[in-house]
């Protein structure tokens, strides 16, 4: 059977990509398709179509939305009741990219799994302290916009603020932030970007694979991410 990370372009473990100009505005429509689905039935998460890169007249990438300042060009929602429109059914995900194949594919968030979204120098140094305590890990994405996603059980947008606190770090001090209900997360391979940021695809820092299919707990990586939020906060002070 091919598996959830096969279908995806392999590339450095934790590199974030910097396409060239020739790169195609959107990852081909089959690949988004067939992630998408694969999610679905293979993970069994909710998966959602949401909207995409367009290059225009001016050769410059844009928002299929059609707003000029978009917050998250090629990485949204393109409906305002999308959380009803998420479904893990493979049926409902066929339809959808038939609808429109150049869909991004979003996973909501606080269903089958929160996430922990923080800056890639952060998240790097966490990984690393985590993989030397052999802590259990979950899938780990990493986006063009220099962001790492640590997914864990659900539930962790109520608890973490108040755990944050027990380890001596005001819930706002930190640039920590939690994705639960009512949000959702961009997955591979969406392209997408961001202010500052050269249009990429999103790519996993740790692919999904049976053996990290029971998510941790949002507790057991707090400790090592809030230690490296803190750690790269100072630094930025410090500059």
């Amino acid at each position: 059977m091919i598996r959830v990370e096969d279908t995806i372009a392999s590339s450095p473990r934790l590199a974030v990509p910097t396409p060239s100009a020739s790169t195609p505005p959107s990852a081909p429509t089959e690949q988004l398709r067939e992630a998408a689905l694969r999610y679905a039935e293979e993970r069994h998460w909710d998966v959602l179509p949401g909207t995409w890169l367009e290059e225009g007249d001016d050769g410059a990438v844009h928002c299929s939305c059609g707003d000029p300042v978009c917050a998250e060009p090629g990485a949204h929602p393109s409906r305002a009741d999308w959380p009803g429109q998420a479904s893990g059914s493979a049926v409902a995900v066929r339809r959808m990219w038939r609808n429109e194949p150049r869909a991004s594919v979003l996973l909501p968030t606080g269903r089958t799994f929160d996430v922990i979204d923080v800056p890639e120098v952060a998240g790097c140094l966490a990984l690393a302290r985590m993989e030397r305590m052999e802590l259990p890990l979950g899938p780990v994405l990493c986006t063009p916009t220099r962001r790492l996603a640590f997914f864990v059980l659900p539930g962790a947008a109520v608890k973490v603020p108040d755990l944050l606190r027990r380890l001596g770090w005001p819930p706002y001090a930190l640039d920590l932030t939690v994705r639960g209900e009512g949000d959702y997360v961009v997955a591979p391979p969406t392209r997408m970007t961001g202010a500052g940021c050269v249009p990429g695809c999103v790519q996993w820092a740790r692919h999904p694979t049976e053996m990290n299919r029971w998510l941790p707990d949002a507790e057991e990586l707090l400790s090592p991410l809030a230690y490296a939020c803190g750690r790269e906060a100072a630094a930025r002070r410090g500059r």
